[in-house]
């Protein structure tokens, strides 16, 4: 009897996925756990593994359509079975974009409704960028009519419901409340965006013109949420930064002299990265601002540190997040980095695995930059960059007050903050504080 594999829902906040690429062909013989076909979903990218051996006997949905959690994807069974003809929820789910495309008048407004089933889950739900566009600009997704599946609300149609400009209500609000100056008052306190303010977006220019040689390629899925997450972040928050120059020399010697031991105790390779976490971690116990995200006109001070360490992949950037880090000692950071890096390059990550975090840290450093200015990652108020470590000649002060060149391992390091809730003297004094504890403290090993 064929077997159905149906697509898995990779967290409760998981709606959809994208099939990416297909790793068996129809007729291929196939081990339970081998790895059948590749995801992409709203959090991660995931290879999904065949949940019985058999003969693959259809492939229902084609490669970068996406479908809702629960769809039947393909069967597998023995080889003298026939495939039988598709379920009606995937048949309809396949051509959907198509009868879009062609009918896109056809737009089913959401509703939100307190309903259980998969279609009134997936209109109540939408992309987390989505929500946070909407929240922004103060619109009720409810009244956004949808053209995703089953109704669901993409970036494209609040972007179109945007560029219409405000509903035929807001003449009347406006009549209650005083109109804003065309101009911004700058000494008027404001802890939100002004929608009166709103600016449409300026027609995009041309990428290329006519006739000139060029190759155009579609974004992946995961690229397209990078990008829409940076300009959000980056519209977001009042983004500041400071740099400030770590002798790493003690550091190095720490490292040095316990790697082996280190590594025989822990299973696990000592980098300078747990280092400059356990750190991190001080620091934001120190100053709790760092490690909190704005709601409104409220701070939000979170209780737990929850570091995300950015990870460069072949095919983009994914932030893995090691939970409750300022409760473990450098073996057991080194060891959930390490584990997290390595599942996030092999596509093993679950979405809980890439949310959560509290403070990010991102090393441009290990491809040889002097440091690096790197974007917030929403709704996190702090980002801190690490450069490279690198040897140069220093002036040292002796004990006795006598001044000398030395080689020393120097790293430039910056953090970016969002100034509408952290000042500068904040941000210095937290970079200070991770400088003191990078150059002074024992971090347990001794």
């Amino acid at each position: 009897m064929a077997f159905d594999v149906v697509m898995p829902q990779m967290g409760e906040s998981i709606a959809e996925a994208t099939v990416l690429k297909w790793h068996k062909q129809v007729g291929d013989v196939i081990a339970k756990d081998d790895t059948l076909y590749e995801i992409s979903t709203d959090k991660v990218d995931a290879e999904i593994p065949a949940p019985a051996a058999g003969t693959l006997l259809e492939i229902l949905v084609d490669v970068n359509v996406t479908v809702p959690v629960g769809t039947v994807v393909a069967r597998i069974g023995s080889a003298s079975e026939k495939p039988a003809g598709a379920p009606a929820p995937a048949a309809a789910a396949t051509p959907a974009p198509a009868a879009a495309a062609t009918a896109p008048v056809a737009v089913v407004p959401v509703v939100l409704e307190d309903d259980n089933s998969l279609e009134g889950r997936l209109k109540s739900k939408s992309s987390p960028l989505v929500r946070e566009m909407a929240k922004q600009h103060g619109i009720d997704l409810a009244k956004v009519q949808g053209s995703g599946q089953a109704g669901r609300v993409t970036k494209e149609d609040l972007e179109a419901y945007l560029a219409k400009g405000p509903a035929p209500s807001a003449p009347a609000a406006a009549s209650i409340a005083p109109a804003l100056p065309a101009v911004h008052d700058p000494s008027a306190p404001t802890m939100g965006l002004t929608p009166a303010l709103s600016v449409a977006p300026a027609p995009a220019m041309p990428a290329f013109a006519a006739g000139e040689r060029v190759k155009v390629e579609p974004m992946s899925r995961m690229r397209k949420i990078i990008a829409d997450g940076m300009v959000a972040s980056r519209r977001t928050s009042a983004h500041v930064y400071t740099v400030f120059e770590i002798d790493m020399t003690h550091v190095a010697q720490l490292r040095n002299k316990h790697k082996k031991a280190f590594e025989a105790q822990f299973g696990t390779k000592l980098s300078f990265m747990p280092f400059i976490m356990m750190a991190a971690c001080k620091a934001l116990r120190a100053y709790p601002v760092a490690n909190a995200s704005v709601d409104g006109d409220n701070i939000v001070y979170k209780q737990d540190i929850n570091l995300g360490i950015a990870v460069s992949l072949d095919w983009g950037l994914i932030v893995p997040v090691v939970k409750n880090a300022d409760m473990m000692n450098l073996g057991g950071l080194a060891r959930s980095m390490n584990d997290l890096a390595e599942r996030a390059r092999s596509k093993q990550l679950k979405p809980d695995e890439i949310s959560g975090g509290t403070f990010t840290i991102t090393n441009p450093g290990v491809y040889g930059d002097t440091f690096g200015l790197p974007i917030i990652n929403q709704p996190q108020v702090a980002i801190q960059g690490v450069g490279a470590i690198v040897k140069r000649p220093v002036v040292i002060t002796g004990p006795d007050g006598t001044d000398f060149i030395a080689i020393r391992q120097m790293m430039f390091s910056s953090l970016g903050f969002d100034h509408r809730i952290i000042d500068g003297a904040t941000g210095d004094l937290f970079m200070a504080f991770v400088k003191k504890e990078l150059e002074t403290s024992t971090f347990g090993l001794e």
